[in-house]
């Protein structure tokens, strides 16, 4: 999977000290691997919601960002 630039998507943060500097859902310290993690495992966005007490806007947000940000071409597919 490419890197993503988390520091553009308004819905994280990452604050040195809190969850050792990872990337959380704003105002939590639940890591946004967290929800890719569970998706990935089988849980629905609904059982995610309610496991970890994070919004549907809150997922929605980091799965929009990830989906829009693998969409941008890369720098190395228009070198030529």
């Amino acid at each position: 999977m490419a890197h993503l630039d988390w520091s553009q998507c308004s819905a994280v943060e990452s604050i040195p000290g809190k969850v050792s500097g990872a990337w959380v859902f704003k105002d939590t310290r639940l890591p946004v691997t967290t929800v890719f993690e569970n998706l990935e495992a089988g849980l629905t966005v609904d059982e995610v919601m309610e496991e970890f007490a994070v919004t549907r806007e809150q997922i929605n947000a980091v799965l929009h960002f990830a989906a829009e940000s693998l969409r941008m071409p890369s720098r190395e597919t228009h070198v030529r």
